[in-house]
This record gives C-alpha cells, structure tokens and sequence, in this order.
C-alpha cells in the first residue's frame, strides 16, 4: 500500500505531475522554518530612512518636491556621513512643482520685455529647478537609485535603465534561467546621469502572494541587470565586477553571483531564476526590531544629531499605508518592502545565506526512495504499535534532518512530499488493515457470537486470524444437560405455555453456560448441548464445565421456586460431562450448518446424561473429566459399559462447592467407597448393612435405593468370579 504515495510522490517531485497542495505545504515548512530560526536581532549596520505618516503630515503629501529629497541626501551624506544610500523608490517624472516652467513660459512670452523679470528669474533659477538642486545632491556621491521591470506585454518603458551589471558575454552563452522582463519604469534622465548606479525594486511573488526571494540578476533585451541589494553592496565594497557561477558547469541554472573583489572573492548564493531566497532577520517595521528606522521628517528638520549614522547603509523607503509599498511575507502580512532589500543587504553584509543547491531534486528522489521503500517492506508486516513507532522515525528522520541541513549549513530542501508520501502511506496501511480486520473481526463475530460467550468473542477478535470453522481435533469437555419430565410437561400444558417455559428455561440455563465461558451448540428439544475448550482454547475447560453444571443445580433450585410461586410445575435436570478428543468445526450441508462436535467422546457424554436418571444424581461425569477437574469433591458412582464401549469406565458425581468442609459429607464419602469395596467384591451381606447405615445416617437417596435394587438382584447368584462389578448399559 506504501508504494502508491511513493510513485504520486516521485511524479510530483520531479515535476511529472506537480501538485499544488504539496507546493502549498513546501512554502508552510520553509516559512515556519524561517520563523523559528530568525535572530530576532537588531542589525545596526542599515538603517531605513522611514517617509511614514509622521513624515507625510510634516513635509506633505507624496511625491515630495525634489528639494526636500535633495535636502535629504545631503544631510545623509554631509551631515549624518552615510556610507551608501539607496533609494526604495522611483523618480519617473520630472519634478514642476516648483513653477520654474511657468516662470520660463512667461520670460520667453508675456514678460520678455521686462529685463528686471529676466534678471531675478536667472538668479532663482538654481533654487527652483528641484531636479537639478536633486541630482547636484546625488553627484558624485555612493548613492543606488531604485527602479522596476514589467511583464508589459507591449514592452512599454519609461524613464533611463543605469548600465548593465554584467555582460551577456560572462556567460559564455550558458543558457542560464533568469527572471525575464519586458518593460521598465525608470528614474528621469537627469538623476540617473547624476548617480548612474541604479538597482531593480522588484521581489518574487510566489503563488500564494508571499515575497519569499529577490531575483539578484534579472534580464531584459540581452543585457543584466541587478537588485538594488545588489547595487548597494556593491556600491560599498567598491563596485567588484559581477561574475557568474554557474552550477556544475552548466545545466542551465546559475550557482552564485560572484563579487571580484581586489583581495578576494564573495560568492552570493541564488536559486531558480537567479533569486535570492531573504533571511529575514525578524518581524519587520519599525518595531520589528531587526533594524533601526530613522523618520525622514526628523532628518529634513535637523533633529537627528549629527554623526549618527557614521558608516551606515541607508535605505529610502516608506512604511505609510497609503503609499502602497507593504508586502506579504513569511514574518508578517504588511512587511514594508524596503527591509526586504535591508535584510538582503544584512545577509550579505554577515555572509547569511538560504540556498536551494541545484542537487535538491536529486535529494527529494532520494529521501522519497528510501523512507517510501523502507515503508513499503515495514509496514505490511508489522502490527498497529509497531506500525507507528516505525512510520513516527521515518517521518522524524525525515524532518529532523531536513531541518538540521537548514539551521546548519542554510540549506533550503524540500519536505512535503516526503511527509506527504510518508503520512499516507503510513494512513493506508492502518486503514488497510483496519477494514480488513475489521471485516475479519465481523465475520467472526457473526460465526460465533450466537454460539460463544460475548466475552470470548471479545477474545477472538483481537486475532482473528487464529480462529476459523475449519474441522480439527481437540481436547474439549462435552454436557449434556437434559429437562427431566418433559413429555409430561407437554402433554398437561398448552403449546405457548409450554414454549414460555421452555424458553424461559433454556435462557436461564444460557446464560450460565455463557457465563462459564461455554460454547452452545445446539438445542434438541429439552435438551441443551455446549462443550468448552473452543473455538477459544480454555487450559481448564474441564473445570469450567464442572462448575457451569454445579451452578444449573442452584439455577434449577431458583427456578423452580419462581415457578411454585407461580402455580408453575418445576423441573428437573440431568447433566452429563465427558472430556477427551472430539472432532469440533463446521458441520452440515449446503443449506443449514452449524459450529459443532462430534466423536465417539461426544457420544459418551450424552450416555452419561441418560445414566443420572438411572443414579438418580443430577451429574454424571467421565474419570477423564475428573482427573482435569482436580478442585472439586467427587463421589463415585460406579463402573459402567456403555453402548459401543467395550472396556468399562468410572463415573462420577461432583458435590456442591464447600463439601470437602463439611464432616458429614467426608463422613458419608467414606463410608460410600467402603460400600463400594463390598459391592465390587461380592460381600453382599457387608454392603447392605453399610448400605442401610448410610441411608439412616443421611438419608433415603437415589442412589442408595438404586444400590439397594441391585443388591437384592445379584445376592441369588452367589459368588461370580468373572464378574468385575462394571454395570452394563446398552441403551441410553
């Protein structure tokens, strides 16, 4: 059953048949891996510069004129001495607010005959031109201006894009997958010539809508250009050349993008599509905790004391809702973008990185063979607990050193499919087994819950598989309990009087024999048939069945005085037991059968039924079901020769529990076997008077007059030596 979930998970993984749902539970694990191993700390090395609601209710509505950003810059660089800055935003339009171009419209019409207008506009020219006084302030200083591609299906482009980072021919015409764009939206042409250094805003937006990565290197018509992380790393470590490294010597897929530094190298790690998974460093925004936010409005009031941001990497964003630049991430619903490219920036600077290697296919195959092999052989072999603890290691296995490569070494593998494959293989095999036992344990119960106690059919079903209606041969103990009296019963009741009565008795004397573990076999007539030792194996069935028909006595006795209260006539019974190797299964024909015994035993056992009317005792019972029933008194009976037995056998009769107590039973049984000496050595005189001393001291029984018919039956014939005191029965 394991090797479904194993193959649907194969064709999934490697990309036969992806499902969603399990690309959905990859992104679930890696996020909360993500969050469960974040720092949480603060990085002090980048600061974001915060355009907030503060800063908008101060300054004004965005955009602001380029003035206030030109104010802006100086006093980071000049004032604050930021080491680089990149803007999170973009400067698309050329900045009017000022009116200079209304002032030149007039100069050049209206009021070209005025000198003095001329003169004065010349010299508030400089102060006017807010996209001058901009890139005069971006000039020549480590400043990455922010800009955007498109998928624009018409290629549509605005603005100036800055140089490529890398050339095509770093390549070396390796078909890399790189994110591919076809339009852009761009800074004016004077700022991009003023800080030619520029750097693409845009993340990854998976599926589900969470940023998760940054495509580092991205193309558009040939050339490649970076993510403004990129630009402003590269911008502080002196503008390294960008190299290409290319995973196993090709295939398609970009390893890392290299920095040639002048001393050494440093190796980013990307992924599909030469992205940057972010190692968010905490929560995000301004409490978040992760990086110092600065408010622009105290920058451009002066309140920020100078120095205070001495060798820093600023980033320019906004966290005000209304400017739109709010992500969904792992860390938060309404992470501002501009700490998505701080905590990229924060990896590089700390040499912190999520890779996916390009081998993570080839893993997922491999951890998916062997855990869903391992399942396939285990678990059709294995019971319920077993079951689980393996599936739980396998899972655990699976997860921890998933986990473990990834807080180690950072090393982003996939998951779901392996729990995914694992949980339903693990889920089959329990339900499996669970409908088959089930259905087993159904059909068990439906064979022989009408024969077998509800207690051992609760046994039975914990093995099933132990327990059939095939015909074997076993040691069990046989009885035969009969209703003394029942012709005449019939013939002076009603039919539904008689039916009450018999069903009521039958149910009484059921419920004892299922409350001794017994099995019932069959009803016939007056007489109710049951036998122990199967189909549950009982060591002491004897004993239970010994019992079981010392307990009928007492039921009969309550019986009857219900039925003398009742104006009913009682009852008597006669029970015979046999003990020894019967033929016990399912009998009979195509249109009725039944669990049941037979053997030559069983036969024995409904003659010794017949025998206790003859003893006049309520039990007759076999030697053999003696010697296996050690805990109770006996009294002999006799030696008889049944029908279709040639050699004689004992019989006896167990007494009520407590006999053995008791001085007058122990004085009676011993004078019994004393008789019972006498009778079987033909000294009729010796046992008639013992005879007659046991019925004065306890009573006229049965028994005792039976003996005593007997007596004056053999005494005519003398001494007979070929006579072995075993009495002869040829009927029932």
């Amino acid at each position: 059953m394991a090797l479904l979930p194993l193959l649907l998970a194969l064709l999934h993984a490697s990309g036969t048949f992806e499902w969603t749902l399990l690309r959905q539970l990859d992104h679930i694990l890696y996020d909360t891996r993500l969050r469960a191993t974040m720092p949480r700390t603060t990085d002090a090395s980048v600061v974001i510069v915060d355009v907030d609601e503060k800063s908008l209710a101060e300054v004004g509505r965005w955009p602001w004129g380029r003035h206030h950003m030109a104010r802006l810059t100086d006093e980071l660089f000049e004032r604050q001495g930021a080491a680089v800055v990149g803007f999170d935003m973009i400067f698309a339009e050329p900045d009017e607010s000022s009116g200079l171009g209304r002032l030149r419209e007039l100069a050049l019409g209206e009021l070209r005959d005025e000198p003095r207008f001329a003169r004065r506009l010349t010299q508030l020219e400089n102060g006017l031109d807010y996209d001058g006084l901009f890139a005069q302030a971006l000039r020549g200083r480590p400043a990455v201006l922010g800009y955007y591609f498109t998928d624009d299906s018409q290629g549509r482009a605005s603005g100036v894009l800055p140089p490529p980072a890398m050339p095509a021919a770093s390549l070396r015409g390796q078909p890399i997958a790189f994110t591919s764009w076809s339009g852009y939206g761009a800074n004016i042409e004077r700022l991009v010539a003023a800080a030619p250094m520029g750097g693409f805003i845009n993340p990854v937006i998976d599926p589900d809508g969470v940023v998760r990565a940054v495509p580092l290197l991205a193309e558009y018509q040939g050339q490649y250009y970076e993510a403004l992380s990129l630009a402003v790393f590269r911008v502080l470590m002196g503008l390294p050349e960008v190299e290409p490294v290319v995973a196993g010597g090709g295939g398609g897929s970009l390893e890392a993008v290299r920095l040639r530094l002048a001393s050494r190298f440093i190796e980013l790690p990307v992924a599909l599509g030469v992205s940057a998974l972010v190692p968010f460093r905490g929560p995000g925004g301004p409490q978040g905790g992760s990086f110092r936010y600065v408010s622009a409005s105290d920058l451009l009031q002066g309140r920020l004391a100078p120095h205070s941001l001495d060798g820093k990497v600023v980033l320019v964003g906004t966290t005000a809702p209304g400017l739109k630049d709010l992500r969904a991430t792992p860390v938060g619903e309404t992470f501002p973008g501009v700490e998505t490219h701080a905590n990229l920036v924060s990896a590089f600077l700390d040499g912190r990185a999520l890779v996916e290697p390009d081998y993570a296919l080839g893993y997922d195959l491999l951890q998916l063979l062997v855990g869903g092999l391992l399942l396939a052989l285990l678990l059709p072999v294995l019971s319920a607990a077993p079951a689980v603890l393996v599936s739980a290691a396998v899972l655990a296995a699976g997860a921890g050193l998933n986990f473990w490569l990834y807080a180690s070494a950072g090393l982003v593998l996939p998951l779901a499919a392996f729990l995914a494959m694992a949980l339903s293989a693990f889920a089959l095999n329990m339900s499996y087994g669970y409908f088959v036992e089930s259905r087993s344990k159904r059909g068990l119960a439906q064979l022989f819950g009408t024969y077998v106690p509800p207690e051992l059919v609760h046994e039975m079903v914990k093995s099933p598989e132990n327990y059939s209606m095939a015909a074997e041969n076993r040691q069990l103990t046989v009885m035969f309990c009969d209703m003394r009296g029942f012709t005449r019963l019939s013939e002076q009741m009603e039919p539904k009087q008689l039916q009450a009565l018999l069903n009521g008795v039958f149910n009484r004397l059921s419920a004892v024999i299922r409350g001794h573990q017994g099995t019932i076999d069959k009803y016939m007539g007056d007489c109710v048939m049951a036998f122990w030792g199967a189909p549950v194996e009982i060591p002491d069935h004897a004993a239970l069945a010994v019992r079981c028909a010392l307990a009928i006595g007492i039921a009969v006795d309550d019986i009857n005085r219900e039925h003398q209260a009742q104006g009913l006539p009682v009852i008597q019974v006669g029970i015979g037991l046999n003990t020894g190797i019967m033929c016990v299964g399912d009998m009979g024909s195509d249109v009725r059968r039944a669990y049941t015994v037979i053997g030559d035993e069983v036969n024995l056992g409904a003659r010794l039924e017949g025998l206790s009317k003859r003893y006049g005792v309520p039990i007759v019972a076999s030697d053999n079901t003696r010697r296996l029933a050690p805990g109770f008194t006996w009294q002999e009976l006799d030696k008889v020769r049944v029908h279709g037995r040639a050699s004689a056998l004992t019989i006896h009769q167990p007494l009520a529990p407590g006999s053995e107590d008791d001085p007058e039973v122990v004085d009676e049984l011993r004078a019994w076997q004393a008789f019972l000496r006498s009778w079987r050595a033909q000294n009729w005189e010796s046992g008639e008077l013992l005879l007659r001393g046991l019925a004065q001291r306890h009573g006229e029984r049965p028994l005792y007059r039976f003996y005593a018919a007997r007596l004056e039956a053999r005494r005519p014939h003398g001494f007979d030596p070929a006579w072995d005191g075993a009495t002869h029965f040829d009927g029932k």
